[in-house]
Protein backbone atom coordinates (compact mmCIF):
# COMPACT_ATOMS: atom_id res chain seq x y z
CA UNK A 1 0.00 0.00 0.00
CA UNK A 2 1.38 3.40 -1.48
CA UNK A 3 1.17 6.48 1.12
CA UNK A 4 -0.54 9.25 -0.95
CA UNK A 5 0.75 13.30 -0.43
CA UNK A 6 -1.52 14.72 -3.16
CA UNK A 7 -4.52 17.21 -2.14
CA UNK A 8 -7.32 16.43 -0.66
CA UNK A 9 -9.71 17.77 -3.33
CA UNK A 10 -8.31 14.96 -5.18
CA UNK A 11 -9.19 12.13 -3.24
CA UNK A 12 -12.95 10.06 -3.20
CA UNK A 13 -12.83 9.89 0.67
CA UNK A 14 -15.17 11.90 2.32
CA UNK A 15 -13.67 14.43 5.45
CA UNK A 16 -15.76 12.46 7.82
CA UNK A 17 -13.34 9.18 6.63
CA UNK A 18 -10.65 10.40 7.72
CA UNK A 19 -8.50 11.58 10.84
CA UNK A 20 -5.59 13.37 11.72
CA UNK A 21 -2.17 12.16 12.33
CA UNK A 22 -2.73 13.30 16.33
CA UNK A 23 -6.58 11.48 16.52
CA UNK A 24 -4.94 8.59 14.55
CA UNK A 25 -1.93 8.64 17.14
CA UNK A 26 -3.84 8.39 20.43
CA UNK A 27 -6.17 5.95 18.96
CA UNK A 28 -3.44 3.50 18.50
CA UNK A 29 -1.76 4.40 21.06
CA UNK A 30 1.44 5.51 20.02
CA UNK A 31 3.42 8.77 19.36
CA UNK A 32 2.88 11.04 16.33
CA UNK A 33 6.26 10.52 14.79
CA UNK A 34 5.50 6.37 14.91
CA UNK A 35 2.30 7.31 12.91
CA UNK A 36 4.22 9.46 10.75
CA UNK A 37 6.62 6.45 10.07
CA UNK A 38 4.25 4.07 9.34
CA UNK A 39 2.58 6.40 6.63
CA UNK A 40 5.91 6.67 5.54
CA UNK A 41 6.05 2.92 5.15
CA UNK A 42 2.61 2.46 3.03
CA UNK A 43 1.32 1.33 6.11
CA UNK A 44 -1.40 4.34 6.18
CA UNK A 45 -2.84 5.46 3.35
CA UNK A 46 -2.73 9.40 4.14
CA UNK A 47 -2.08 12.88 2.00
CA UNK A 48 -1.90 16.27 2.43
CA UNK A 49 -4.69 19.46 2.15
CA UNK A 50 -3.96 22.20 0.30
CA UNK A 51 -2.73 23.94 3.44
CA UNK A 52 -0.34 20.85 4.15
CA UNK A 53 -2.05 19.25 6.74
CA UNK A 54 -1.91 15.55 7.07
CA UNK A 55 -5.07 13.01 6.62
CA UNK A 56 -5.25 9.64 7.28
CA UNK A 57 -8.10 7.36 5.79
CA UNK A 58 -10.00 5.64 8.85
CA UNK A 59 -10.47 2.68 6.71
CA UNK A 60 -6.92 2.16 5.87
CA UNK A 61 -6.31 2.50 10.37
CA UNK A 62 -9.14 0.12 10.90
CA UNK A 63 -7.40 -2.27 7.75
CA UNK A 64 -4.29 -1.79 9.87
CA UNK A 65 -5.32 -3.27 13.01
CA UNK A 66 -7.17 -5.98 11.71
CA UNK A 67 -4.40 -6.98 10.35
CA UNK A 68 -2.25 -7.51 13.15
CA UNK A 69 -4.59 -8.53 15.41
CA UNK A 70 -5.04 -10.92 13.41
CA UNK A 71 -1.47 -11.46 13.03
CA UNK A 72 -1.32 -11.69 16.45
CA UNK A 73 -2.60 -15.00 17.20
CA UNK A 74 -4.54 -14.58 20.08
CA UNK A 75 -4.05 -17.80 21.85
CA UNK A 76 -6.84 -18.41 24.39
CA UNK A 77 -7.47 -21.15 25.73
CA UNK A 78 -11.07 -21.05 27.18
CA UNK A 79 -13.79 -20.26 24.85
CA UNK A 80 -15.48 -18.00 27.25
CA UNK A 81 -13.62 -16.59 29.99
CA UNK A 82 -14.03 -17.58 33.43
CA UNK A 83 -16.64 -15.77 35.57
CA UNK A 84 -15.59 -12.57 37.76
CA UNK A 85 -15.17 -12.97 41.24
CA UNK A 86 -17.35 -10.89 43.30
CA UNK A 87 -15.57 -6.81 44.13
CA UNK A 88 -16.09 -6.23 47.56
CA UNK A 89 -18.10 -2.93 48.21
CA UNK A 90 -15.06 0.54 48.17
CA UNK A 91 -13.07 -1.76 46.62
CA UNK A 92 -11.17 -1.08 43.03
CA UNK A 93 -11.20 -4.09 41.08
CA UNK A 94 -8.05 -5.56 39.79
CA UNK A 95 -7.24 -5.73 36.29
CA UNK A 96 -7.79 -9.63 35.93
CA UNK A 97 -11.33 -9.09 37.77
CA UNK A 98 -12.35 -6.45 35.36
CA UNK A 99 -11.12 -8.61 32.19
CA UNK A 100 -11.29 -12.39 33.21
CA UNK A 101 -8.71 -13.80 31.56
CA UNK A 102 -5.17 -12.57 31.86
CA UNK A 103 -3.48 -11.27 28.73
CA UNK A 104 -0.60 -11.23 27.89
CA UNK A 105 1.61 -9.49 24.67
CA UNK A 106 4.46 -10.98 22.98
CA UNK A 107 6.70 -8.47 21.17
CA UNK A 108 8.70 -10.56 19.11
CA UNK A 109 9.81 -10.98 15.71
CA UNK A 110 11.46 -14.67 15.48
CA UNK A 111 8.78 -17.01 14.39
CA UNK A 112 11.24 -19.55 16.45
CA UNK A 113 10.27 -17.53 19.48
CA UNK A 114 7.08 -17.00 19.15
CA UNK A 115 6.29 -20.84 18.31
CA UNK A 116 7.82 -21.44 21.80
CA UNK A 117 6.27 -19.14 24.11
CA UNK A 118 2.82 -19.98 22.25
CA UNK A 119 3.68 -23.96 23.29
CA UNK A 120 4.84 -23.06 26.65
CA UNK A 121 1.56 -20.65 27.12
CA UNK A 122 -0.65 -23.32 26.06
CA UNK A 123 0.69 -26.05 28.49
CA UNK A 124 1.66 -24.11 31.61
CA UNK A 125 -0.83 -21.25 31.34
CA UNK A 126 -4.06 -22.33 29.92
CA UNK A 127 -5.95 -19.23 31.61
CA UNK A 128 -4.17 -16.55 30.12
CA UNK A 129 -4.45 -15.38 26.98
CA UNK A 130 -1.96 -14.54 24.36
CA UNK A 131 -1.74 -11.74 21.30
CA UNK A 132 1.61 -11.65 19.28
CA UNK A 133 3.09 -8.62 17.43
CA UNK A 134 6.08 -8.83 14.75
CA UNK A 135 7.90 -5.43 15.59
CA UNK A 136 7.65 -2.47 18.10
CA UNK A 137 5.15 -0.32 16.23
CA UNK A 138 2.97 -2.88 15.96
CA UNK A 139 3.52 -3.86 19.73
CA UNK A 140 2.79 -0.33 20.78
CA UNK A 141 -0.44 -0.18 18.84
CA UNK A 142 -1.26 -3.53 20.20
CA UNK A 143 -0.46 -2.79 24.15
CA UNK A 144 -2.67 0.72 23.60
CA UNK A 145 -5.50 -1.71 22.00
CA UNK A 146 -5.45 -4.66 24.29
CA UNK A 147 -3.62 -2.96 28.03
CA UNK A 148 -2.20 -6.27 28.70
CA UNK A 149 -1.28 -7.13 32.05
CA UNK A 150 2.07 -8.23 31.08
CA UNK A 151 4.03 -7.69 28.23
CA UNK A 152 7.25 -9.97 27.03
CA UNK A 153 9.52 -7.97 25.25
CA UNK A 154 12.66 -8.79 23.05
CA UNK A 155 15.44 -5.79 22.56
CA UNK A 156 16.33 -6.01 19.12
CA UNK A 157 13.12 -5.54 16.78
CA UNK A 158 12.47 -4.25 13.81
CA UNK A 159 10.37 -0.22 13.93
CA UNK A 160 11.30 0.62 17.62
CA UNK A 161 14.21 -1.53 19.16
CA UNK A 162 12.89 -2.82 22.69
CA UNK A 163 15.08 -0.87 25.13
CA UNK A 164 12.52 2.68 23.34
CA UNK A 165 9.96 0.50 23.50
CA UNK A 166 10.22 -0.80 27.20
CA UNK A 167 10.65 3.17 27.85
CA UNK A 168 7.97 4.50 26.61
CA UNK A 169 5.92 1.76 27.81
CA UNK A 170 7.06 2.58 31.46
CA UNK A 171 6.68 6.47 30.95
CA UNK A 172 2.82 5.91 30.56
CA UNK A 173 0.40 5.84 33.23
CA UNK A 174 -2.08 3.37 31.00
CA UNK A 175 0.65 1.13 31.49
CA UNK A 176 1.69 1.59 35.23
CA UNK A 177 -0.12 -1.71 36.49
CA UNK A 178 1.59 -4.38 33.45
CA UNK A 179 4.17 -6.35 34.13
CA UNK A 180 7.49 -6.35 31.67
CA UNK A 181 9.83 -9.14 30.98
CA UNK A 182 12.29 -9.01 28.60
CA UNK A 183 13.79 -12.04 26.47
CA UNK A 184 16.86 -11.74 24.57
CA UNK A 185 19.57 -13.24 22.91
CA UNK A 186 22.07 -10.38 24.17
CA UNK A 187 23.96 -11.44 26.98
CA UNK A 188 26.87 -9.95 29.31
CA UNK A 189 28.63 -6.72 27.52
CA UNK A 190 26.13 -6.76 24.73
CA UNK A 191 23.16 -5.97 27.51
CA UNK A 192 25.09 -2.79 28.42
CA UNK A 193 23.88 -0.48 26.02
CA UNK A 194 20.19 -0.81 26.87
CA UNK A 195 20.63 -0.53 30.47
CA UNK A 196 18.98 2.64 31.16
CA UNK A 197 15.26 0.52 29.94
CA UNK A 198 16.40 -2.43 31.60
CA UNK A 199 16.83 -1.38 35.47
CA UNK A 200 14.15 -3.59 37.60
CA UNK A 201 13.11 -5.62 34.69
CA UNK A 202 13.74 -9.45 34.99
CA UNK A 203 15.95 -10.49 31.81
CA UNK A 204 15.54 -13.80 29.81
CA UNK A 205 18.17 -14.80 28.04
CA UNK A 206 16.73 -16.70 24.91
CA UNK A 207 18.44 -20.63 25.38
CA UNK A 208 17.52 -20.13 28.81
CA UNK A 209 13.73 -19.27 27.94
CA UNK A 210 11.90 -22.75 28.26
CA UNK A 211 13.93 -23.13 31.74
CA UNK A 212 13.64 -19.39 32.97
CA UNK A 213 10.65 -18.20 31.54
CA UNK A 214 7.55 -20.01 33.79
CA UNK A 215 8.40 -18.74 37.14
CA UNK A 216 8.79 -15.70 35.98
CA UNK A 217 6.01 -15.01 34.29
CA UNK A 218 3.74 -17.06 37.26
CA UNK A 219 4.84 -14.22 39.20
CA UNK A 220 4.06 -11.75 36.86
CA UNK A 221 0.44 -12.66 36.33
CA UNK A 222 0.02 -13.00 40.40
CA UNK A 223 1.30 -9.26 40.80
CA UNK A 224 -0.76 -8.52 37.73
CA UNK A 225 -4.23 -9.94 39.33
CA UNK A 226 -3.54 -7.93 42.47
CA UNK A 227 -2.65 -4.59 40.92
CA UNK A 228 -5.93 -2.41 40.76
CA UNK A 229 -6.56 -1.56 37.14
CA UNK A 230 -5.60 2.51 36.33
CA UNK A 231 -9.12 5.04 36.45
CA UNK A 232 -10.86 4.54 33.18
Amino acid sequence: MTAHTTDFSGQDTAPDDVSTTIEVAKQLGLAVRSVQLMVDRGELVAWKTAGGHRRISRASVQRWLAQRQAGGAAVDAHAAAPARPETAPNTTPTSSERRGAPRVLLIEDSRHYQNLIKLLMQQQFPQAQLSVADDGIAGLAMAGQLQPEVLLVDILLPGIDGATLITGLRSHRTFAGSQLIVITSLDGAELEPYAFALTGVPVVHKPKLVVELPALLNAALQAAAATPCPAA
